[in-house]
């Protein structure tokens, strides 16, 4: 009975919770159909309000584009208003205009009429006054017995002799005036450059005395057989004099820088006490780098001095090389400095660009630098390396012309040449015996350097002994006496000489090993 009881009540139990649930599903499924009607209805109601604000703004931006497009009309319509009032303007203008020439021209009518009266009348006069101009020839003629052109003749002839005498007398006059004043101021230019640069001159020598600390020295200068000597002299191409004179030996030798080399090199020696070949060569290979390091100071000291700008390490070089030239006596670097002086101060004088002259006059003679070594005449050779270190054009020219072997195209070379003409022709300035010398010594080694096989040449005895340096590779013993004599032939067909000249020719076998 129990059991039953808890069925009974199980049963109950079940079908009223299935009951609570079915109401309760009943119940959500309305709440949720609500729901979705509410969602519904709501998206109605904004997608109306969205349609509404579309139609409104479409309905606004109408009214805003026509709005535009009336404005832009109106905008139109002046501007087509405001040319049709200038059109019609213009065209008035040019109503009035039309006007103003047909009045014009009706004006020029009537004055062209008024020509043709006058000019008929003129005309008329004319040949009046030819008439009686006729009738007056005539009587004249008569009277005179001359016709009318020979009486033209007469007077044009008595007109142009009294011109004539005249314009010579006045032409006379003036080129005595002008070559007065010309040669006044011309001598005034130059003693006024002249005074100004005053540069002193000092005559170069073709010899150096070197002093000695006692006579002994010589032997050691002279060496065992005279080895050291002949060593000195095969280096430096420099005849080394070692006679009578107590304490000195005499350098000789007309190549000034060989000869500044030897001087410096033999000098050291005689200081160090030490001479043997390899020392020789030690002390002269020394005395080749003061010389170049005195070139460059030369170069310099020399632009400063004319307060010139520095030029390049070629030209350098080569101004500094003029400091051991020498032309008829005359050094060459100072000769340099002088005319550009002479010219600097003249170009001033005369208006002219001073520092520009001053720097033509400085390097006129550049060529001079390398002429024994390079084939041509010194101006073109200087030329050549200002045009190659790119001087003005006015500088090339003053170079290349100062001695007159291409025209002048500028007043500045004519003022170079005329100072080099001063500097040179001054008294005391050259000497001819000693250029003359020189290039007998140039000539010497020029013959003998043309020899193939031939390393070194040196003219030494002041041009009485050639010594020639050959290849021993090439050279052997007996083509060397062979070579002696081509050279000697060939100076004696090319040369004028006092005396005679000896050729010497050297060929040495020098074997060199190291210990190590």
């Amino acid at each position: 009975m129990n059991v039953g009881i808890i069925i009974i009540v199980g049963v109950i139990s079940a079908f009223l919770a299935a009951f609570i649930v079915f109401i309760t599903y009943r119940s959500r499924l309305g709440s949720m159909k609500n729901y979705k009607f509410d969602m519904l209805e709501s998206a109605r109601k904004e997608g109306e309000t969205l349609r509404k604000e579309l139609v409104l703004e479409g309905k606004d931006e109408a009214i805003r584009i026509k709005q535009k497009s009336e404005d832009e009309y109106n905008e139109k319509l002046k501007e087509v208003r405001n040319s049709e009032r200038e059109l019609q303007k213009r065209e008035s203008n040019l109503d009035r205009k039309v006007e103003s020439i047909d009045q014009r021209y009706d004006s020029l009518q009537k004055y062209d009429q008024d020509l043709k009266k006058k000019e008929q009348e003129v005309n008329k006069r004319e040949e009046e006054i030819e008439s009686l101009i006729d009738q007056q020839q005539s009587k004249l003629e008569k009277i005179a017995g001359l016709s009318r052109d020979e009486a033209k003749q007469t007077l044009k002839d008595s007109l142009y002799e009294k011109a004539r005498v005249e314009a010579q007398v006045k032409v006379k006059d003036i080129k005595e005036s002008a070559v007065l004043n010309a040669n006044k101021e011309a001598k005034k230019i130059i003693i006024e450059a002249i005074q100004r640069s005053a540069a002193d001159h000092t005559s170069e020598s073709t010899v150096a005395v070197v002093a000695l600390p006692n006579d002994q020295m010589k032997g050691r200068v002279i060496g065992r057989e005279g080895r050291n000597i002949r060593h000195f002299e095969a280096l430096t191409g420099i005849e080394l004099i070692v006679d009578d004179t107590p304490e000195a030996v005499v350098l000789s030798g007309f190549d000034p820088v060989r000869r500044e080399i030897a001087r410096i090199a033999l000098e050291k020696l005689i200081q160090d006490g030490r001479i043997h070949p390899a020392r020789i060569e030690e002390m002269i290979e020394k005395a080749s780098k003061e010389v170049e390091e005195s070139i460059i100071q030369a170069a310099e000291e020399a632009t400063m001095e004319l307060a010139l700008p520095p030029f390049n390490a070629e030209m350098m070089h080569h101004i500094g090389s003029l400091k051991y030239r020498t032309s008829y006596g005359q050094n060459i670097l100072k000769h340099s400095i002088e005319v550009g002086w002479l010219s600097g101060l003249m170009a001033a004088e005369l208006g002219m660009d001073g520092q520009m002259a001053k720097r033509a006059g400085f390097l006129h003679d550049l060529g001079k630098a390398i002429d024994r070594n390079v084939e041509g005449t010194h101006a073109l050779i200087g030329g050549e390396i200002a045009r190659r270190n790119k001087e003005n054009k006015i500088v090339v020219n003053a170079i290349e012309s100062h001695h007159e072997e291409v025209p002048m195209d500028n007043p500045i070379s004519a003022l170079v040449q005329a100072a080099d003409s001063i500097s040179g022709s001054r008294r005391g300035a050259r000497g001819q015996t000693l250029e003359n010398y020189i290039h007998r010594m140039e000539k010497l080694e020029e013959i003998s350097n043309g020899f193939k096989g031939v390393n070194k040449t040196y003219a030494i005895q002041a041009g009485r002994e050639v010594r020639v340096i050959v290849e021993e590779t090439q050279i052997d013993d007996a083509a060397s006496d062979l070579l002696a004599e081509d050279i000697a032939n060939k100076i004696q067909a090319e040369l004028t000489y006092p005396g005679q000249i000896k050729v010497t020719v050297l060929r040495e076998h020098r074997s060199i090993g190291f210990a190590k």
